[in-house]
This record gives C-alpha cells, structure tokens and sequence, in this order.
C-alpha cells in the first residue's frame, strides 16, 4: 500500500483528492492547518468524512512550522507529497500578502525541504493559472513564459514554479507542478464564485458580476482535476539525459526530473452562461449587480491540456451545466434550503 502525504486534506481540493486515494487503495496521511480564511465546520466536516476510512491519518498544524513538517514527514515515511496547502484566494492577496508569503513561500520551501530530506519518489505541487497573467495567447500553453503575474497569489505561485525546479535539479528530487484553472464542484470553498452565485440567488440577494459580465473562464470540475493529479502521481518526471530527449510540446526540464502540467477542461465559457445555468439549476433568476473590472483581475482563462492528456490519457471532460447541477444540488443538501 502506497502511502500520500497531502497537505491541505481538509481543503476543497485536497478533500475530494483523499477520497479519490483512499478509494483506490492508497494510505493517506492528512495534514492541514484548519485556518480561519472560510468557514472552518466546512474543513471539520470533510476531515471527518475521511476519518472514517481506517487507512486515513489526521495531523494538524501550520506549513509554516518546519520542525512540524520535518517531524511528520521522517515519521510518516511517505511514498509521495502531494503539495495542495496554500493560502488561496485572489482577490484576498490585495488584503493580506503577507499571508500569502508566510504560506505559499515558507511552507512551500518547508516541504520541499522534508521531501528532499526524506527522499520521496514524487513530490506534486500546486500552482495555478494565475500565474499566466497578462498573457493573451490562448489557450494558455505550459511551455509559454510567465512573466506578468497580476496578483501576489500568482507571484508566489510562480515562486513555487521556481524553488521546486531548483530543487529538482540539485536533488534529483522528481517534481511536478500543475497548474489549476477554476476548480468548482461540491464542498468548495464559500469564497469561490459558484458558491457565492448560488448563495445570493437562493437568498435573493445580489451578486456582483466582475467586468460587466465579460469574463471567461476554464471551469474545471473538481472530480475531474483530482483525477487527473492522482494519474499525474504515476507519471513521474525523469531528468533528460540532453535537451534532444525532451519530446515536443513537453514542459519537462532539460536539467531535471521536473514538469508542469495545466489541469482544466480546455473550454473557455462565459461567465453569463456559467450564471445561466446556475439561475436554471436553482429555479429563479439572480439580481445581478455589474460591475468593472477588479484590481488583478484577468478577462479570460483557458487551458491547453494536451500535455496532461500525453502523459495519462485522460482528459478532463464534465460539462459546466452538469457540473453547476452537482454544486447546487450538495448546496440545498448541505445547508437544507
């Protein structure tokens, strides 16, 4: 039985990464800092869910503790870190950077450093689409540069793109990296914008509707993208011997076993449709309120998934509307509206 370190287990995506693990035989070994950026009984909740399978450990603590990390990963013996904790939020990384610094940046290198002390066979981290910032070539392609972050989010992003390849190349510590586009689905985050929709339309409440509804994104649906990081754990990255062994189209390094890879459903939708089907899926119309464009904000995200498809077979594929009626439906179970 192969054990996963995933840090963020109690988090939207890490939640529904353990299931999937533990579903397929894996033993899973939870870490996560129960902070108070969103409801916390949310977090609780998904934890308690997954401490119902006796092949799922629990460990509480912050990333930015790095004798914690160090002691949990030479204890816990891991096969493989799947790296998911970070202080999300865009928009909240105008409010508190300093968050995102401690988090992403510290606990970031406090992982890497445990992974490469304890010599895992595949260290996978997070990072997202954010970091394509003002790019306009679309759909975004791993192998563009990335040199115009928009937000501090994005910028430590990058960092974590940055310090996990350098890690590679000196450790010979194999690293994947994938980049997330809009993950939604049941048990997100209530600061996520399908959660925020449908909350203020079932309440008839209104819901702010950025760049006057002129927005684009790559809806992911969090089943898919779990599945495609658990297929990813399987495709470990392998120093090339030359750049000529690099195949084409591959984001794997020239000078380490490191790769990124984007992870979203390679359509771009437009956020009125994405409101539409919501309006459908929760039987009344939304009281829109458009408004301009936010600070560090981007009008459209799309991804290129070809790499990940090469390298798994698979493809994320979930339709937005079958997806928006899955949120909805966990939503009126959850909160019994």
């Amino acid at each position: 039985m192969r054990k996963v370190l995933v840090t963020g287990s109690a988090g939207f995506i890490g939640f529904h990464l353990s299931t999937l693990l533990l579903k397929e035989g894996f033993s899973v070994v939870g870490f996560d800092g129960m902070t108070d950026y969103y409801d916390i009984r949310i977090k609780q909740r998904r934890h308690q869910m997954l401490l119902q399978n006796q092949h799922f450990v629990e460990h509480l603590g912050m990333l930015e503790d790095s004798d914690a990390i160090r002691d949990l990963v030479l204890e816990e013996q891991p096969d493989i870190i799947v790296h998911l904790a970070a202080q999300a939020g865009v928009r909240y990384s105008l409010e508190n950077p300093r968050a995102y610094l401690d988090s992403n940046i510290v606990g970031t290198f406090n992982i890497m450093e445990a992974a490469r002390e304890s010599g895992v066979d595949h260290l996978l981290m997070a990072s997202t689409s954010s970091v394509y910032g003002a790019n306009e070539e679309m759909p975004f392609d791993e192998l563009e540069r990335v040199e115009t972050p928009m937000t501090f989010y994005a910028a430590t992003k990058k960092a974590n793109e940055s310090m996990g390849h350098s890690y590679a190349h000196l450790w010979n510590l194999p690293t994947t990296m994938f980049r997330f586009f809009t993950v939604y689905g049941p048990w997100g985050r209530p600061d996520m914008a399908l959660f925020k929709f449908t909350k203020g339309i079932l309440e008839g409440t209104p819901i702010d509707i950025y760049n006057h509804g002129e927005m684009y994104r790559d809806f992911t649906f969090v089943t898919d993208l779990v599945r495609g990081i658990r297929l990813l754990i399987d495709a470990v990255p392998v120093r090339p011997e030359s750049r000529a062994d690099v195949p084409e189209g591959d984001s794997l390094s020239p000078v380490a076993p490191f790769r990124v890879v984007n992870i979203g459903n390679s359509e771009k939708i437009k956020l009125t449709d994405f409101i539409d089907a919501i309006e459908e899926e929760c039987g009344r119309p939304a009281n829109r309120n458009y408004m301009e464009m936010q600070k560090g904000d981007v009008p459209a995200t799309w991804a290129n998934a070809d790499l990940l498809k090469t390298l798994t077979g698979y493809q994320p594929q979930t339709n937005f509307k079958e997806g928006v009626a899955q949120f909805v439906s966990w939503y009126r179970d959850y909160y019994a509206v």
